[in-house]
């Protein structure tokens, strides 16, 4: 296979459908898109019923490109990850791995254009949060859940209202930022610096005012995160957990036993927004986000400082600050299905505490008339029917 026959494919899949996120490259398939999030068969010519192992490895190692640091990585820790372009159509974070000695690629695809906040329908409070002149923004959720988009789009509004210096840690780089008021330095894990570790020590040389670390991965990297921001610097960065009480459990847990009474004094000293999120169905296809939020006052610290209890959880302060615009996610699927955006089902299948988003469900349905039970037959409702019937 030549470099071209792989960029006739790679240009076919994402051709072929609309909304498509990721391609996949996998032994014994074909070639694959996510779209929508379902993964769909895409056709080329000539067919290519099952990919070979010879085809896979050799579409894989064309995107790495001889790169002895990636080949490195890959023998050492059976996967690594690149960035690819395919001319000026298209740019991908792409993830090449081995399974059942075999190579298999996922290419993510990303936007050439940086979305807004507005464009993007992010809370309004993502506005508040590019005011922030220092301290940690963390944007948390599961691997493909839009946590990058989102932290460009913050970003972009930074960009466009003031005159800093920002530095990007990334792997790999995902938007590309063109400088406006403010000026970008965009680093890539690999090619920039061997760690975000040493990325973000670096950086603290650099004289930014605002970091944003790809990914909080060790102890190292965030002692130093934590350290970046009492110094005066604004850190955005990420972590793959779902909520916020499990946010500062994880952060917790990268620490000693006996350094966690001074570590929740930093946490609450230097945090200032932690953003949850997930991607629903959407009705008539495609996702839509649904994000939990939660900021800082002295509910929030004391329960950092003291833990959760049964009584007291993150949850409950952050449902009690609705007035502040904090939200659950409960509390925003609840008001997703309200607007007809996700189903009911949906509603009950990603929700956090599934009593209380019922009790949600019922009362929105209740308050347009709809049943709220799909219970039917009951004594009291054929009785209820017979006198409507008989005029009484």
């Amino acid at each position: 296979m030549k470099q071209t026959e792989i960029d006739y494919w790679i240009t076919s899949m994402l051709e072929t459908y609309g909304n498509v996120s990721d391609l996949n490259i996998t032994v014994g398939k074909p070639l694959q898109v996510e779209t929508s999030g379902q993964l769909v068969p895409v056709s080329v010519e000539p067919q290519v019923p099952a990919l070979t192992p010879f085809q896979a490895e050799v579409f894989a190692l064309n995107l790495i490109g001889g790169n002895k640091r990636l080949l490195d990585d890959l023998v050492k820790y059976g996967s690594c990850d690149l960035s690819y372009w395919l001319g000026q159509k298209a740019r991908f974070r792409v993830n090449v791995f081995s399974q059942k000695t075999n190579l298999s690629t996922v290419l993510r695809k990303l936007e050439m254009k940086i979305p807004t906040i507005s464009q993007l329908n992010l809370p309004k409070l993502f506005h508040n949060m590019a005011g922030e002149r220092n301290g940690i923004i963390l944007v948390t959720g599961a691997t493909g859940s839009g946590k990058s988009t989102s932290l460009a789009a913050l970003l972009d509004k930074i960009n466009d209202e003031k005159p800093v210096h920002i530095v990007t840690l990334e792997d790999p780089i995902e938007y590309v930022h063109q400088h406006k008021m403010a000026t970008f330095n965009q680093r890539e894990l690999g090619n920039d610096f061997d760690s975000f570790a040493s990325g973000l020590r670096a950086a603290l040389r650099q004289a930014p005012k605002v970091i944003l670390v790809g990914e909080m991965r060790d102890r190292e990297t965030m002692e130093i995160g934590l350290s970046a921001a009492e110094t005066g610097h604004l850190v955005l960065s990420t972590l793959h957990t779902v909520d916020a009480g499990q946010t500062i459990n994880r952060i917790l847990g990268m620490f000693e036993q006996e350094e966690q009474a001074q570590v929740r004094n930093r946490l609450v000293d230097t945090i200032r927004w932690i953003v949850c999120q997930r991607l629903l169905p959407k009705v008539g296809g495609g996702r839509v986000a649904a994000f939990e939020i939660m900021g800082m006052n002295l509910r929030v610290r004391e329960l950092i400082m003291t833990g959760e209890t049964e009584d007291k959880t993150f949850y409950e302060i952050i449902a009690d600050a609705k007035a502040l615009g904090w939200q659950t996610f409960d509390q925003h699927i609840l008001e997703l299905y309200e607007d007809g955006l996700i189903t009911e089902e949906t509603a009950a299948s990603y929700c956090t505490r599934k009593t209380a988003v019922n009790r949600g469900l019922d009362s929105i349905k209740s308050a347009r008339g709809e049943s709220t039970t799909g219970i039917t037959g009951l004594a009291m409702d054929m009785k209820k029917e017979e006198k409507r019937r008989s005029g009484f």
